[in-house]
């Protein structure tokens, strides 16, 4: 390709994306404008990948960290045929309902990777899409099968690399070597407030190769002649070669180029104006009064692009073929993980087992569901941040994700490894277990203590979001973790988790509904869960089912007639409320309720509510949380206000009234409250 037709391709990308955001009045023209040439030479030369399936598995991926920069992505998704991005969403950039919004969202648009613009997340994500496909080639790729090879690419900026996620990530890539890792930062010198020099004057380079990156420096990323572009593209062919560690290209550009408001904070959060906006179409060789102009050799030279990614995936599926007939086991297990199913009899090994009736903590039945997980599931991976003796998630059936060659605490690990040592970088363990279920065929899970989850909530906030089915098994979930006290014990962190939409919250009393908790969480490919479980030992409960879990909330003990008083426990506490409920027998008739998940019950319909909670029933809840979100299922509540005190876990209950006794005189207290009085029926909605 000549110099000229590539200039007249970047030219128009630029153009292009500066007319998406003028059309819409709103948006970032700035960054598209200047990284539009590297973005023109790694999707034309180097990517791979098929616009007509973007679900291709061994395509590569690309995330755009600086998510504001999605003008860029839609107009190279547009350009290169992607059936998600045609004009008439080109069109609607930014506008309500549109796959075109104003950062990029995954489950929206096909070809966005992961969703982006909560700055750090993206390069966080490929991190785990990096881990994904190193996994995956360790375990299908054979000689002569080198199946598994895609690269992941990831375009950030200056904001990206302020956030203290990106440190937490790109410090754990640089440990593990991640090879297929490309990184290119688009050091413009500019944030929102203005020049870099105001707020960030790091040596960046040093500070990737402190972390064990290989880093290559462009000085010129402007493409203004033949050079400048035969650098960017060196530049990636070499990070291309270096297999042994992740790679970051520092590519200088100018913000907004070609534009009177280049190299200024001005081309950042706003359209470049009607005015300027004609002479950079005139400056560039295009008509001033038109708009989304493609050249016709612009477009041809996209179109080629589109026939070789079809052509790379044709080749591909025939090395699959012919590796199914090799390996057959291998090849039955890999097409299964792409098509995102689960083996068959997962749920019977989940579900067989014998209870104990031995008091045991949730964190310890937690564990011993995930031995029965592990062997039938090769999906399930994942790991702690640095807690795996107290959180108790490490896969025994397996060894440690790590570089190869490498020895750690005395340990070969190797990419095969399920178990990933996040250290204690609990924001980027999230953002990365998101980039794993980004990835597909994986089930990925994370850990450490439920307090710790708020460190964590930028990633599980996307979680959520994204749709991805991530499982977080949090464990200390209440001030029954004791001694390490108040900074420990998570008051409000499960409310946290419960108030943001599209997640399940699931907190479980006994073996039975630790269980279930798994049951659902596995199951539910496209939301994420999160567990809380018990640091402390409690009893296995009379009444309890794995299968009802997924009801949210269900009757245990169900009383002689209507009840006069109804107890709703959750976790740790549910036992409290038998307790109080047996107190009581001789004096009211009393129905007990567990509920896992406050989700999960109010999805139930209304018939089904009337019949757990009643219409006109006094209602008491128990946790050792925040009693924050319990007034939409009781009348009253036992919790917390403040945040837990330091000592023994049974003292602590006992301060804070958490005992049989307590319960049970509340209990009465509430049924005379309402004695001759009209009893709100919590179920009854007007929509």
């Amino acid at each position: 390709m000549s110099f000229e037709l590539d200039s007249r391709c970047i030219n128009t990308i630029r153009l292009f994306s500066a007319d998406m955001v003028q059309k819409a009045n709103s948006g970032h023209p700035g960054a598209p404008m200047g990284m539009a040439p590297v973005a023109h030479v790694l999707w034309t030369e180097f990517m791979r990948y098929n616009p007509h399936n973007p679900d291709w598995f061994n395509r590569d991926r690309f995330v755009l960290s600086n998510g504001h920069a999605c003008a860029l992505l839609y107009t190279l998704l547009h350009f290169t045929g992607y059936e998600s991005v045609p004009f008439a969403e080109i069109e609607k950039f930014r506008q309500v309902d549109s796959k075109t919004p104003g950062h990029p969202e995954r489950h929206l648009t096909k070809g966005v990777e992961v969703s982006t613009g909560p700055l750090g997340q993206g390069l966080a994500n490929a991190v785990g899409l990096a881990i994904g496909q190193a996994h995956f080639a360790a375990r299908f790729n054979k000689p002569e099968y080198d199946l598994i090879n895609n690269y992941t690419y990831v375009f950030c900026g200056d904001g990206c690399l302020q956030e203290g996620i990106t440190s937490e990530a790109c410090s754990l890539a640089g440990h593990l070597g991640l090879g297929n890792l490309i990184l290119i930062y688009d050091d413009n010198r500019i944030t929102i407030d203005g020049k870099t020099e105001l707020s960030f004057t790091e040596d960046v380079e040093a500070r990737f190769k402190s972390y064990g990156w290989h880093t290559v420096v462009v000085e010129k990323g402007d493409g203004t002649d033949e050079k400048e572009l035969n650098d960017i593209r060196a530049a990636i062919d070499l990070c291309r070669k270096v297999k042994d560690r992740p790679s970051i290209i520092k590519l200088h550009t100018t913000i907004g180029f070609g534009s009177e408001k280049a190299g200024t904070e001005h081309v950042h959060g706003s359209p470049l104006g009607a005015d300027i906006l004609k002479k950079v179409k005139r400056d560039f060789g295009f008509q001033e009064n038109e708009f989304f102009v493609v050249p016709r050799e612009v477009r041809g030279v996209y179109d080629e692009v589109k026939k070789r990614g079809a052509e790379h995936e044709k080749g591909w599926n025939e090395l699959f073929a012919k590796y199914k007939h090799s390996f057959p086991d291998l090849g039955k297990e890999l097409e299964r993980r792409i098509k995102g199913g689960l083996p068959d009899g997962w749920e019977t090994a989940l579900l067989k087992y014998e209870p104990s009736g031995k008091d045991k903590s949730t964190r310890l039945l937690s564990q011993e569901c995930i031995v029965r997980i592990e062997r039938i599931l090769p999906d399930f991976l994942g790991g702690s941040a640095d807690l795996n003796p107290s959180t108790f998630s490490y896969l025994n059936s397996s060894y440690d994700f790590q570089k190869p060659g490498v020895l750690t605490s005395g340990k070969q690990g190797d990419y095969g490894g399920r178990n990933i040592r996040y250290g204690v970088r609990e924001h980027a363990m999230a953002a990365i277990s998101n980039g794993l279920d980004a990835y597909g065929g994986i089930i990925p899970y994370c850990s450490t203590f439920l307090n710790f989850i708020q460190y964590a909530l930028g990633g599980v906030r996307l979680s959520a979001l994204s749709q991805h089915g991530v499982i977080y098994i949090m464990t200390h979930d209440s001030i029954g973790l004791g001694e390490d006290g108040p900074t420990h014990q998570p008051i409000g962190a499960f409310a946290n988790v419960r108030a943001m939409p599209g997640i399940i919250d699931l907190r479980p009393s006994d073996e039975n509904e630790t269980a279930g908790a798994y049951f659902v969480a596995i199951k539910e490919r496209h939301k994420p869960s999160v567990l809380a479980l018990t640091r402390q030992n409690v009893p296995q409960l009379p009444g309890t089912s794995a299968r009802e879990v997924e009801k949210g909330a269900y009757v245990i003990i169900e009383s002689d007639g209507k009840p006069d008083l109804i107890f709703i426990g959750t976790g740790s506490e549910t036992h409290l409320c038998v307790g109080a409920a047996k107190a009581l027998s001789g004096e009211l008739k009393v129905r007990v309720v567990s509920m896992p998940s406050m989700r999960l019950f109010s999805e139930q319909p209304a018939a089904y509510k009337e019949r757990v909670l009643g219409t006109d029933v006094p209602i008491l809840s128990v946790e050792a949380l925040t009693t924050f979100g319990w007034a939409a299922y009781s009348h009253a509540h036992h919790g917390l206000d403040g945040f837990g005190t330091s000592g023994p876990a049974p003292k602590v209950f006992v301060k804070y009234g958490f005992t049989v006794e307590n319960i049970a005189k509340k209990g009465k207290e509430l049924v005379q409250f309402y004695k001759g009085k009209h009893v709100p029926n919590l179920v009854e909605k007007p929509f």
